[in-house]
C-alpha cells in the first residue's frame, strides 16, 4: 500500500486558498475515484473536491472552517500499490548554497539572479524574520491600500495559526483610522494667539441592543457580499438612468413560442435569454460599455460575457457568467442560462462559472418589484436591472390617431460608472437595449 497525499486543487485564475466547509467522508471510510470528498468555499463560489483515486482515507489534514492553500495538501488516502508516496506536496524550494553545490563551477551571474529570486520569493510569501505570512491576495490588498508592516503586525488574523485572512484585512482598511493631517505653522497674527480646538477622531458608536432583538452573524457568503458591495460604492461614483419599455412583442413571442421550445429542447424558455440577447446586442452598438478601469487606463474587453445576477435559497447572491454571449443563438442563451441558474442554485457552479464577466444584468423583477439601483460589480463599469412587466394603459400612436390600449410595460434601471461612462454613453446604451425589445420581430426564430 501507498500514501496519496490530496492536494487543493487550483480553483481558476486569482483563487489562492479556500475554507474547508464539511468532510463527506471521515477517516476510515473508502472512497472511489471521482467522489466529492469536502466541500470548500472560495471567495468566489462553493464547490465540492472530487479525489483523482480511489483509497481509504487514513488522516483529514484540514477540519472544518480551516484554511488551506492552493496546492497543499488536505488529506492523506491509503491507495494500493507499493514503493513511495504516489503523490505529494511540492518540495520546499532549495536554497541558494545547495544549489551551488549541485551545479560544479556555477556562473557568478547566474548565483545573482538566483539570489534575487529567492528575495523576491521571501517577499511575496511573508516578513523575512517574522512568523507573519501573507498570501498573495492579502499583500495586494495590503499594497493597494498601503498598510504598513507595523500595521499588519496589529491585526489579529482569524485564519489558521493565526493568518491574516482576505476578510481580516478588508476589515481592517473599512475601520481604518485616518491618518492625521500634518500641522502647518501658520505666522503669528497677536502676541497672545488663542491655540485652535482640539478635534476629536470620529468613533463609530457602539450599536444599542434593546430587549428582545436578536444579533444574527453574517456568514461567509454575506460578509463576502457586503465588502464587494461597500467598494464597488467608494470605488465608482454611481449614476443611473431608468427607461420604461413596451415589450408586448416580447411577451406575445414567448407567449406563442414557449411550449414548442420545452417540449423540443426540454428547456424551459424565460425572458432572461431575450433581456440577454438585446444587452448583447447593444454592446456591440456601444462597446466602450464593455470595459474595465485599472487607475487611468481603460481596458476595452474582446469578449462579452454576460453575468446573471442570482438568488440562492439560503439569501444569498451569487453572478455566475454567460461566456462568449454574444457567440450564442436565443436557443443557446436559453440553455446557458438555465444551466447555470440551476447550477448556481444547487451549489453545482465550477470557479470558473463566476469569473470574467464585462457586463452584468439583474432581474429585480422576478421579486415583483418595478425597479432597482444595482450595485456595479467590480470591475465592470455598468449593470442593467429589469423590473416587472406589468399591464398597463398605454398611449399608441396609429395612422387613424393616437389610441389607449393594454400593453405590456417594464422599467429598466442602468447604473454605470461615471469615471468612464457619461450620461450620453449610458443613456444611449439604455436606449439602444429598449429599442431592441420595443420593436422585437415576431418572427425571430428560436
Amino acid at each position: 500500500m501507498a500514501e496519496y497525499k490530496l492536494l487543493l486543487p487550483s480553483m481558476g485564475e486569482g483563487v489562492m486558498e479556500a475554507t474547508i466547509i464539511s468532510w463527506m467522508f471521515n477517516e476510515g471510510d473508502s472512497i472511489k475515484e471521482d467522489d466529492s470528498v469536502v466541500e470548500i468555499a472560495t471567495d468566489k463560489v462553493d464547490s465540492d473536491v472530487p479525489t483523482p483515486v480511489s483509497g481509504k482515507i487514513i488522516k483529514i489534514l484540514k477540519q472544518k472552517d480551516e484554511v488551506a492553500k492552493i496546492g497543499e495538501a488536505i488529506a492523506i488516502l491509503e491507495v494500493a500499490g507499493a514503493g513511495d508516496a504516489v503523490a505529494d506536496q511540492p518540495q520546499e524550494p532549495k536554497s541558494v548554497e545547495e544549489v551551488k553545490t549541485e551545479i560544479p563551477n556555477v556562473d557568478s551571474d547566474v548565483v545573482k539572479g538566483l539570489e534575487a529570486a529567492m528575495e523576491s520569493s521571501k517577499t511575496a510569501t511573508g516578513f523575512e524574520g517574522s512568523d507573519l505570512y501573507l498570501s498573495p491576495l492579502v499583500k495586494s490588498i495590503a499594497q493597494n491600500e498601503k498598510i504598513s508592516d507595523n500595521e499588519l503586525q496589529s491585526i489579529k488574523g482569524s485564519g489558521l495559526d493565526g493568518r491574516i485572512t482576505k476578510e481580516d484585512i478588508l476589515s481592517f482598511v473599512a475601520n481604518r483610522t485616518a491618518p492625521a493631517a500634518p500641522q502647518v505653522a501658520t505666522a503669528q497674527v497677536s502676541i497672545a494667539a488663542t491655540p485652535a480646538p482640539q478635534v476629536a477622531a470620529q468613533v463609530s458608536a457602539p450599536m444599542k441592543l434593546n430587549e428582545g432583538d436578536e444579533v444574527i452573524q453574517m456568514d461567509r457568503v454575506r460578509k463576502i457580499i457586503a465588502d464587494a458591495m461597500v467598494k464597488s460604492k467608494h470605488t465608482s461614483p454611481h449614476v443611473t438612468s431608468f427607461i420604461e419599455s413596451d415589450v408586448t412583442n416580447v411577451v406575445r413571442w414567448r407567449t406563442k413560442h414557449k411550449d414548442i421550445f420545452e417540449k423540443r429542447e426540454g428547456e424551459k424558455l424565460t425572458y432572461m435569454p431575450i433581456f440577454v440577447h438585446a444587452i448583447v446586442k447593444a454592446i456591440q452598438d456601444f462597446p466602450m460599455i464593455n470595459v474595465s478601469v485599472d487607475g487611468d487606463k481603460i481596458i476595452k474587453k474582446k469578449n462579452i460575457n454576460i453575468g446573471m445576477a442570482t438568488a440562492l435559497p439560503d439569501g444569498n447572491l451569487i453572478v455566475p457568467v454567460i461566456k462568449n454571449a454574444d457567440q450564442l443563438s436565443l436557443s443557446g442563451l436559453a440553455k446557458a442560462i438555465n444551466d447555470l441558474a440551476y447550477r448556481a442554485r444547487n451549489k453545482k457552479l465550477r470557479p470558473e462559472d463566476t469569473q470574467g464577466a464585462t457586463y452584468t444584468i439583474s432581474n429585480v423583477g422576478g421579486f415583483g418589484n418595478l425597479m432597482g439601483t444595482p450595485i456595479i460589480p467590480q470591475p465592470q463599469v455598468a449593470i442593467l436591472a429589469v423590473g416587472a412587466i406589468v399591464k398597463k394603459p398605454a398611449v399608441l400612436e396609429t395612422k387613424d390617431g393616437d389610441v389607449i390600449a393594454i400593453r405590456n410595460l417594464m422599467f429598466m434601471s442602468h447604473s454605470y460608472d461615471h469615471r468612464v461612462v457619461d450620461g450620453s454613453l449610458g443613456g444611449m446604451f439604455l436606449k439602444h437595449v429598449h429599442d431592441y425589445l420595443q420593436n422585437w420581430d415576431m418572427n425571430t426564430e428560436i
